[in-house]
């Protein structure tokens, strides 16, 4: 079983996903339309050029997402979570900080803590919470598989 994060846009799912895809490494590996679909997915001929699911990897981890159709899912806010990002290094923490808070807000600056050589949060551009926590390695974060 695998576990990972699926997000829902308002209507940008194409931008933020091409813009994760360059200031994170990753790529994008799927990607549909509504108008792909048969019968436009259900959402109707104004939803044809939004994303109906696309699938971003970074590493061997999946991000996934798409745009909201009001009518099955309508879009609402991220709240009480974040999507939490682990670089392996000081510089790549400090570079997807900047990328990742470039137009939205910051709600902990990037820093050293008493666990994390550093840690910050913020929203980007999109709306989506985020968490930067590039550990100590002496210290115990998750377990590796």
């Amino acid at each position: 079983m695998k576990l990972n994060a699926y997000l829902t846009f308002n209507g940008n799912c194409a931008q933020a996903f091409a813009y994760y895809a360059e200031h994170l490494g990753g790529q994008i590996v799927a990607s549909m339309k509504f108008g792909d679909a048969p019968e436009g997915g259900g959402a109707g001929p104004e939803l044809a050029d939004k994303v109906m699911h696309s699938c971003l990897m970074v590493g061997e981890q999946a991000l996934m997402g798409s745009d909201a159709v009001t009518q099955y899912c309508p879009y609402v806010p991220l709240k009480g979570m974040s999507i939490a990002l682990h670089p392996t290094s000081v510089e790549e923490a400090e570079r997807a900080f900047a990328a990742l808070s470039a137009g939205g807000t910051v709600e902990m600056p990037l820093q050293q803590t008493f666990w994390a050589t550093r840690f910050g949060t913020c929203t980007d551009q999109f709306g989506v919470p985020w968490m930067i926590n590039c550990v100590d390695p002496n210290l115990a974060d998750c377990p590796k598989p």
